[in-house]
């Protein structure tokens, strides 16, 4: 291995160090955070800090959260290899690049549509045939591809929402920021049971806040 590719090698592996140092275990989900390169996801001088573990802004107003959280969410949604996924909120596409890694399909839904095509030249230049980006309200999920064995929001919301929840498979598993988008917010992880739900908070979190509603590039 020539020295440039073994110090991008180097650099990609303190993405992992960061998750496992922020507590995750799941192979997988350290497999696939090493194995998909976080730099493509980025442009113009932030592309230079893709390494490191902050979150960085993106087009639209947005950001791409920091890989150990990513990973952390990931891992909190328990996710087997013929889950369907919903992902609310595609951003860069990083996180749903990461889930199609361990699902068998992905659904992310976004409301800019400037994010969205970004997000599928990555996952073209990546290869993954599993994962369909689309604009749309995210609010609402995709009742046509419903139910959903996991749901990622990648955005805060004041409560889960009901159609999202209405989407989720019983069994089921998603995974939501909860508070204003101005005071502390928790990540919480909800179950869906035969007799409703479980919700479990996991542990404090920022992001940008959950909007109805299509986005103006």
């Amino acid at each position: 291995m020539d020295p440039a590719a073994a110090a991008r090698v180097e650099e990609r592996a303190r993405i992992v160090i960061a998750a496992r140092a922020a507590g995750v275990r799941d192979s997988r989900v350290l497999n696939a955070l090493e194995g998909i390169d976080r730099r493509l996801f980025l442009k113009g001088h932030f592309a230079a800090r893709a390494y490191e573990d902050t979150p960085l802004p993106i087009p639209c107003g947005q950001t791409i959260s920091q890989p150990s959280v990513v990973a952390l969410m990931s891992e909190a949604l328990e996710i087997a290899p013929g889950h369907t996924v919903l992902e609310v909120g595609t951003g860069s596409g990083y996180q749903a690049a990461i889930l199609s890694r361990l699902a068998r399909r992905v659904y992310t839904v976004d409301r800019f549509p400037t994010l969205v095509r970004e997000a599928q030249g990555a996952f073209g230049a990546l290869k993954l045939a599993n994962v369909v980006a689309m604009v749309g309200d995210g609010t609402r999920g995709l009742p046509m591809q419903a139910p959903f064995d996991r749901i990622l929001v990648t955005a805060a919301a004041e409560d889960p929402p009901s159609p999202l929840l209405a989407q989720l498979r019983e069994g089921g598993v998603m995974i939501v920021p909860v508070g204003r988008d101005d005071a502390v917010q928790t990540l919480v992880k909800v179950r869906r049971t035969s007799a409703g739900f479980d919700y479990e908070e996991l542990r404090p979190v920022r992001f940008v806040p959950l909007l109805e509603g299509l986005g103006h590039d």
